[in-house]
């Protein structure tokens, strides 16, 4: 696939731009990998056309040119080129069953500590929005918002559509700020704009009536008609309940993939705030102001969490209100005060 002779929206190269200088700050003399499909193609032409104008080495990967999808294993000839490279961009769909790839490509990333922006189920509408933020705004929110949640021992959170939960914290397991700038120590998706940690203990109700990640995500969309309601004991699942039969049996059947598939393994608090409501996207939409979490793989390598998983699925709800133990920081979705500690976009 020739990226050059694809035609693309122009109004790509603001949020390609974004990704190339301001994410990950490609420089002339660096190499970049770009792994890509078919389904991101115009986006993967506006991401290559930037890296073109910065002057850097660029090696691209068309994932169908190696085999048919789901991929079992990411090609060696990927991984090894990868290795080699300063900065790298994942710009491709979530196929069932690819998680293994990802998670192979993810380890040469951080053992040789490479700039990675995951565009995992990148689609047009995210260039055009949560790719058009201003990151230093959101890396002020996440840096504000991460001194709070270093600081907590809990945390609260309810929703009028039902979710009522209490979250513990341990010192012993760390704060992650990934606001779009991303560094060698930690990759992060783009859009960025997270804060996220692997909680202690949380217990409660969370209901999804936002989206569920993974390749759930493109089926069943935005859940705000048909919600996904959890039942959380001691980080664990105890109860499901969802109208809809057959998301209900898949979001089932993937969170008892292994021992700790039904157990949270993340939790997060989304500051892009160029990300206003939701799109059936969990790229973008985990970004949006409020919460998420994830079952499964608590990141460990990052949190310094002491278990695993093979799985991980993320679940967004919307219009949250928020305490830091008794500090309100969220009411209704909206961040309180937010504009006090860094300036309007001008």
């Amino acid at each position: 696939m020739d990226l050059d002779k694809i035609k693309y929206d122009p109004r790509f190269q603001i949020g390609a731009s974004n990704a190339i200088r301001v994410c990950l700050r490609l420089q002339p003399e660096e190499t970049i990998t770009i792994i890509t499909d078919r389904a991101a193609a115009e986006i993967a032409a506006s991401l290559k056309r930037e890296v073109q104008q910065v002057g850097s080495q660029l090696h691209v990967f068309v994932l169908e040119e190696f085999a048919s999808r789901p991929l079992r294993d990411m090609p060696t000839q990927i991984l090894e080129v990868l290795s080699k490279s300063q900065a790298s961009i994942y710009a491709a769909s979530a196929e069932p069953g690819e998680l293994r790839i990802r998670m192979q490509m993810v380890e040469v990333i951080n053992r040789q500590k490479i700039r990675h922006g995951h565009m995992v189920n990148i689609t047009k509408d995210i260039m055009l929005q949560g790719m058009q933020a201003d990151f230093s705004r959101v890396d002020a929110l996440s840096s504000y918002l991460i001194e709070k949640a270093r600081k907590a021992r809990y945390l609260k959170a309810s929703t009028a559509a039902g979710t009522d939960i209490h979250v513990e914290f341990s010192p012993e397991l760390k704060w992650v700020k990934t606001s779009g700038f991303i560094s060698p120590e930690k990759w992060g998706n783009l859009p960025g704009g997270e804060i996220f940690t692997s909680p202690s203990n949380i217990n409660g109700v969370f209901v999804v009536d936002g989206v569920v990640g993974n390749y759930l995500c493109p089926k069943y969309g935005d859940l705000q008609q048909t919600p996904l309601r959890i039942e959380i004991e001691n980080t664990r699942i105890k109860r499901m309940d969802c109208e809809n039969d057959e998301l209900l049996r898949e979001f089932g059947e993937y969170v008892m993939t292994d021992e700790n598939s039904n157990r949270v393994g993340e939790f997060a608090i989304g500051t892009n705030l160029a990300a206003t409501h939701i799109i059936g996207n969990i790229l973008q939409d985990e970004k949006m102001p409020g919460i998420h979490l994830a079952f499964g793989h608590p990141y460990s390598e990052h949190t310094g969490q002491s278990w695993n998983s093979s799985t991980h699925i993320d679940c967004v709800g919307r219009q949250f209100n928020i305490w830091f133990e008794e500090d309100l920081i969220m009411e209704d979705g909206k961040f309180v005060d937010a504009e006090r500690f860094f300036p309007p976009s001008t």
